[in-house]
């Protein structure tokens, strides 16, 4: 399989992913599914949608690529990095609109996939490189960055990135 095409599957996946992550707290609230999705309406919690369905596409991906038995260098890095700059790349183009327009769930819905593709570009290009050796630390970086969230869902700081909107509540509301 070309590394294109994977990554083009990526981003069909990590859309795809997006929508059954938005709810999945809500249809099986646990402590596991409190981390990797939203628990509430609040930015904050969104961006786990993003991280987190690019996460789950880049395990199907690396298990497409050990099906077929290809050798590609720093699949697992490379989504773990397009995974993270998807937050900040969504935040740079959704929070000018919001603050303007207020939410729209239509152009929310483009802005994710528009960060989902710039974040896949970025892991194609970072796939590219031969001289990384970080692809069998890829997990210990998806996990600090999930202890960061879980923090960040059960002791959120009181600011308006991480006030849900619908009820003006922080984090998981007990």
């Amino acid at each position: 399989m070309r590394k294109k095409t994977l990554k083009i599957l990526g981003t069909i996946i990590a859309f795809a992913l997006c929508f059954p992550l938005h709810f999945l707290y809500d249809k099986i609230p646990c402590f596991l599914t409190s981390i990797i999705a939203p628990v509430n309406e609040s930015i904050f919690e969104h961006m786990k949608i993003l991280f987190s369905s690019i996460i789950f596409s880049g395990i199907i991906q690396k298990i497409i690529i050990t099906i077929k038995k290809e050798k590609i260098d720093n699949i697992c890095f490379s989504n773990f990095i397009g995974a993270l700059s998807s937050i900040p790349i969504f935040l740079i183009i959704f929070l000018p609109i919001y603050l303007s327009i207020g939410e729209n769930l239509i152009i929310t819905i483009i802005l994710m996939l528009i960060a989902i593709i710039i974040s896949e570009i970025i892991s194609y290009k970072i796939m590219n490189k031969k001289d990384l050796k970080l692809e069998n630390k890829t997990i210990f970086f998806v996990i600090i960055v999930y202890i960061i969230f879980g923090i960040l869902t059960y002791f959120p700081i009181k600011n308006d990135f991480f006030k849900d909107p619908t009820n003006l509540t922080y984090g998981i509301n007990k």
